[in-house]
């Protein structure tokens, strides 16, 4: 069972938004290619606050997830969405419970 987690906090700069989403959306399909482990990822836009966004991907096991932040090319992928906000708080979650 999938029950690691890596997440994102991202305020977008004002106009920025379509192409964050663009951007986003790359660098997580080159995660699916490239880390099978990966389960699935998602982002979330925040309906009351112009430019806010959370992500999160599931993945198999931690290991994985870490190696993923570990990859080369992960820093300039990760980097062209996070050039394109304000700012970026990430985390990584191991699932406490589900109801």
């Amino acid at each position: 069972m999938a029950e690691h987690y890596a997440s994102g906090v991202w305020q977008v700069k004002e106009g920025k938004d379509e192409e964050f989403v663009k951007r986003w959306t790359e660098f997580l399909q080159w995660s699916r290619e490239n880390f099978p482990a990966m389960v699935e990822a998602n982002l979330l836009r925040d309906r009351n606050t112009t430019g806010h966004y959370v992500s999160f991907s599931q993945w198999t096991d931690a290991a994985s997830r870490d190696a993923w932040k570990q990859a080369p090319d992960f820093r300039a992928r990760i980097g062209a969405c996070v050039e394109l906000c304000d700012n970026m708080q990430g985390a990584d979650y191991d699932l406490a419970v589900t109801v």
